[in-house]
């Protein structure tokens, strides 16, 4: 069955956060608090998947790490339930500037499993939030700052190897990259004293 799955960063003001944050993070604890997601949390931290290149031929005991992680990574429940578009559209309402707005929109594809499985679970645990769904006051971005640089800044070498490994399991990004956008948005909100909205989810 087909879908189309979408990761939202917004830039907002701390009013707009205070209206969104209770929702949000609720939904965004219980997604990360279920153990069945914890379990998969730990197994990926344990055992990093190999090159993306190398599924197609991998051993029953791989195919079933596999899945896990992409049972991890794709929208929790919680969050998912929640934004229905109307919710989404309100948000998005909320910050009309493009360049204070990550979006990646995939079908058949979830931004945030490209994300994760190209930066390793290392990086990914520098993270705010669960899985790419956060709500954070203007203070709380600037604080985690130091570490989502960490996580998403990459040498040149680097990150070049990154892309190709996000390159082949999501449609081209006209606009911006898994790569590019989260870290730009972050570093946005940190210069201009906003909060941070992240949300994944599924639009059909």
């Amino acid at each position: 069955m087909g879908f189309t799955s979408a990761w939202s960063i917004s830039c907002h003001e701390d009013s707009v956060i205070a209206d969104l944050a209770p929702r949000t993070a609720a939904a965004i604890e219980a997604d990360r608090t279920c153990p069945r997601a914890r379990r998969r949390w730990a197994a990926w931290q344990r055992a990093p998947l190999p090159d993306h290149r190398t599924w197609w031929t991998s051993t029953p005991a791989e195919d079933e790490a596999i899945r896990s992680f992409q049972d991890l990574t794709r929208p929790g429940r919680h969050v998912d339930d929640l934004c229905e578009f109307p919710f989404v559209d309100d948000i998005w309402d909320r910050q009309p500037d493009q360049e204070l707005m990550f979006v990646s929109v995939q079908r058949k594809a979830y931004p945030v499993s490209a994300l994760f499985h190209a930066i390793g679970p290392e990086r990914a645990a520098l993270l705010p939030g669960w899985c790419g769904n956060f709500v954070l006051t203007a203070a709380e971005v600037r604080g985690a700052l130091p570490a989502v640089e960490r996580a998403l800044g990459f040498a040149t070498g680097e990150r070049e190897r990154e892309r190709v490994q996000r390159q082949i399991w999501l449609d081209t990004e006209l606009r911006e990259s898994v790569l590019d956008g989260p870290l730009r948005a972050w570093r946005a909100a940190a210069q201009v004293g906003l909060g941070l909205c992240g949300l994944a989810f599924h639009v059909e």
